[in-house]
């Protein structure tokens, strides 16, 4: 028993975790953090009750925001035990079948009264619950579980978790990447562990965390990134270990040219460093002739004071030095790392999906893929797709070019009630998918001349011979 405890401790909620709560269709990543009030669909708990359990373990809350583990419920039904109607024609929403107004339900739930107990209070002063019929029924106990049911699941971060979640609460963020549309890139570029995978997304992180989960710590991934810095959100909410993180790169995108170019020199200087600490030295110059007059027109008697706080100015000045210097140094290494990785052009896959126009992005990308390996760009649009499917049609390099439309519609599967669901998204973007080939230039014309001659001569002489 004891080794069964030991494996499933990857399992259990542990402090610290990243973790994604479920209630219903909605879904937030939060981080477990000690006596933490989290506010999740208009509710608040804390997390420390949920340490120890298992992930998927739905909790209730409690008074006083405590989690607790809900006990296995009867699996019938209220409705299992009611007699119920042929149809439905009868029925009037005149909103007077329900004896029990708002305030009675508060005092219900004063009394200390759950979800489950609230909703048979509410069939049994239901006029009209029992003239409808058994789906209707059920459809009515499914409302208001959702709304007097103070449940929710913890689950452990996933691709598609997140996926849904991001789509589900801000797609904006993801460029409204849908989580099948997702799981085509990671499939059509073939992500898999030991391969080095170059990225440029847009995404919150999201396609980036997703390669990186299909890696599973093995192998190299790239991350090209616009502006001052990467944005790695979605990779937090997957709650990778350290181990995971060490196989990721990073390198700006405004560097691709020199890099193609041989031009880079990754030793050097960041240029935008160099400015930001031309601007922090400006900002104290001016600081200093100021303390000199307060200095001066200061007592005698706090002159030793003063001397204090100058010498703790000057060491805090010399440790936020340090930590820059230390911090620039850390970036020229990432940047060194990341270019040697680059140089050989030998990456294995290559995945975009961002806000910008993909053609530049791509035709600058690509050249640093080996021959026969894949490449994958989602675009929102269709139209930016076009442009890049005929720039590699002219210049060559690929096959197997195709442009595609991602489209999935969600069924209720239900005993005699299984039909399409009536709401569903609209498009989930598309794909431009192809394959990298070696563009060897025909041989000069002078050397096939003095080769071609060369065994003749040789098959004469044994002849002779």
């Amino acid at each position: 028993m004891a080794d069964n405890g030991d494996d499933d401790q990857e399992y259990r909620i542990k402090e610290g975790d990243y973790i994604v709560l479920k209630r219903g269709e909605i879904f937030k990543a939060v981080q477990i953090v000690q006596r933490k009030k989290i506010i999740f669909e208009k509710q608040w708990f804390f997390l420390d009750g949920a340490v120890g359990h298992l992930y998927g373990t739905t909790f209730e809350i409690a008074s006083g925001g405590i989690l607790q583990p809900q006990k296995p419920q009867n699996t019938e039904s209220p409705s299992d035990s009611k007699e119920a109607g042929t149809d439905n024609r009868n029925i009037v929403d005149d909103g007077k079948s329900q004896k029990l107004t708002r305030d009675d339900i508060e005092t219900l739930k004063e009394q200390g009264l759950k979800g489950q107990e609230i909703i048979e209070q509410l069939i049994e002063n239901s006029s009209t619950f029992r003239d409808k019929t058994g789906y209707a029924q059920d459809k009515y106990i499914k409302k208001k579980k959702k709304k007097y049911e103070n449940t929710v699941a913890v689950l452990k971060p996933s691709c598609r978790i997140l996926a849904m979640m991001y789509h589900g609460r801000e797609p904006g963020k993801i460029c409204h990447l849908r989580y099948d549309t997702l799981a085509q890139m990671l499939t059509l570029a073939n992500i898999h562990a030991g391969s080095k995978i170059l990225v440029f997304e847009t995404c919150a992180g999201l396609v980036l965390g997703a390669i990186m989960e299909r890696m599973g710590g093995y192998g190299s991934v790239v991350q090209m990134y616009p502006g001052g810095g990467p944005v790695r959100a979605g990779v937090e909410s997957f709650g990778f270990p350290a181990h995971f993180l060490d196989t990721l790169h990073e390198f700006p995108i405004c560097h691709v040219s020199a890099l193609l170019a041989g031009t880079l020199d990754a030793a050097a200087k960041d240029p935008t460093a160099d400015e930001k600490q031309l601007n922090v030295a400006a900002e104290e110059e001016p600081n200093q002739p100021e303390t000199e007059e307060q200095n001066m027109e200061t007592n005698a008697g706090d002159d030793g004071s003063q001397d204090q706080e100058a010498q703790e100015k000057e060491k805090r000045k010399e440790a936020k030095a340090q930590e820059k210097q230390v911090k620039l140094e850390e970036k020229r290494k990432r940047l060194a790392a990341a270019a040697a990785l680059l140089e050989g052009r030998n990456a294995d896959g290559l995945v975009i999906a961002s806000r910008f126009h993909p053609c530049p992005v791509l035709l600058g990308l690509i050249k640093f893929l080996s021959p026969s390996r894949p490449f994958v760009v989602y675009s929102q649009y269709k139209e930016p797709l076009i442009e890049c499917y005929t720039k590699l049609r002219e210049e060559g390099g690929t096959v197997n070019l195709r442009l595609t439309d991602t489209w999935m519609r969600h069924y209720q599967v239900l005993p005699n009630r299984t039909h399409p669901v009536l709401l569903m998204s609209g498009g989930g973007g598309y794909l431009l998918s192809g394959i990298t080939v070696a563009t060897d230039g025909p041989k000069p014309a002078a050397l096939q001349q003095t080769q071609e001659p060369a065994p003749k001569k040789l098959k004469l002489n044994d002849t002779e011979g």
